[in-house]
């Protein structure tokens, strides 16, 4: 490849990467509907057309930014819970990874699909269809993880996968509340503390390898 074609290849990768970046701080700290190319040619210096010729479309930049954070989810939470054994010892790396994540105030990243949930809801249209599906995709990770807990002893065999999910995903919802809204500091310390309450009432008391 010529040397002015890398360079050029190279400068404009710069340029989306740094759009991207400032798209995916944007939807963190105000949400993913918030995000504008107008404001982000402000945040960048880089032309509103300049943005728009790299990105194609607002919706094409907002589809990125949930591609960067599946990126960062799996690298921060679904990765790591892989190197613990299956069952319990991975749900319980996994929801105390994704609490983490979410109530990292000093981020301000939280959840792109918890809080895209609400934003959304009564959205109907493409990006409401992608936050659905991630939002069931995750839910489907962490009830397989439950069932798996189940088949091997480490949950009680009459436990309801589905309704142990959904307490987990509430008690997420209410991370995202106190640590953004509330900006209570004693939030990852609750959340911990509610999660091991939790799941003390489904667990089997059984020998956990």
């Amino acid at each position: 490849m010529d040397t002015t074609v890398k360079s050029a290849t190279a400068k404009s990768e710069a340029t989306y990467a740094t759009i991207l970046a400032a798209a995916y701080d944007m939807a963190g700290a105000e949400g993913l509907g918030k995000v504008s190319l107008g404001e982000l040619a402000k945040r960048t210096g880089i032309s509103k057309s300049g943005i728009f010729s790299r990105v194609g479309s607002l919706e094409a930049l907002q589809s990125a930014v949930l591609d960067e954070y599946d990126r960062r989810f799996s690298e921060d939470v679904f990765l790591p819970s892989l190197q613990v054994p299956r069952g319990l010892p991975r749900l319980t790396v996994q929801v105390e990874l994704w609490l983490q994540k979410i109530g990292n105030e000093t981020a301000r990243g939280g959840c792109l699909y918890t809080a895209g949930a609400f934003e959304f809801d009564d959205v109907p249209g493409p990006l409401r269809d992608r936050i659905e599906e991630g939002v069931n995709r995750w839910r489907a990770s962490m009830r397989k993880t439950v069932l798996q807990a189940m088949e091997l002893g480490h949950l009680r065999p009459d436990t309801e996968p589905g309704q142990l999910v959904f307490e987990i995903y509430s008690l997420a919802i209410g991370v995202m509340h106190d640590a953004r809204f509330l900006r209570a500091d004693a939030t990852p310390r609750r959340a911990q503390r509610a999660f091991n309450r939790l799941i003390s009432t489904y667990r089997s008391f059984g020998d956990l390898e």
